[in-house]
């Protein structure tokens, strides 16, 4: 899974082929029409609302690709940070969560060779220590 270009729509289509979920319980939950959800499976991306009601439909969480993608391709500068506890009537996230999704992507860029663990550091924005660390925890 490449969560640098997210195509939500196909994603759906093989999260309701795996669930093995029905057109019609499809169409009645999101009410709309067979032919509205065959240009969802073509759109690249959709309203938030509607990709709330998918993801409760096919009990995954699809906001979670663009938290990853968010985490890899745009971390926070340190500035950023600094602003960031300025007031502000959002919540703030303290830090970046590294899911096991990521860890393994990560991984498996620096295991295939295609990029290196400097590119990684530098690219992603991964301290080099937790690099390092979840390279000798998930050796294997």
């Amino acid at each position: 899974m490449s969560f640098k270009n997210i195509h939500i729509g196909k994603l759906l289509e093989k999260r309701v082929e795996e669930c093995d979920i029905e057109i019609d319980r499809i169409c009645n939950f999101l009410n709309c029409s067979e032919e509205e959800v065959q240009k969802m499976y073509e759109c690249k991306s959709l309203d938030t609302e509607l990709l709330l009601r998918w993801s409760k439909l096919l009990e995954y969480d699809f906001f979670r690709l663009y938290t990853q993608h968010l985490i890899l391709f745009a971390p926070q500068s340190a500035s950023q940070k600094i602003k960031n506890l300025e007031k502000s009537p959002l919540p703030q996230f303290r830090k970046n969560i590294y899911t096991k999704e990521v860890i393994d992507f990560i991984l498996e860029e620096i295991t295939t060779g295609n990029k290196t663990k400097l590119q990684i550091v530098e690219e992603y924005k991964i301290p080099k220590t937790t690099l390092y660390k979840w390279i000798s925890k998930y050796k294997n």
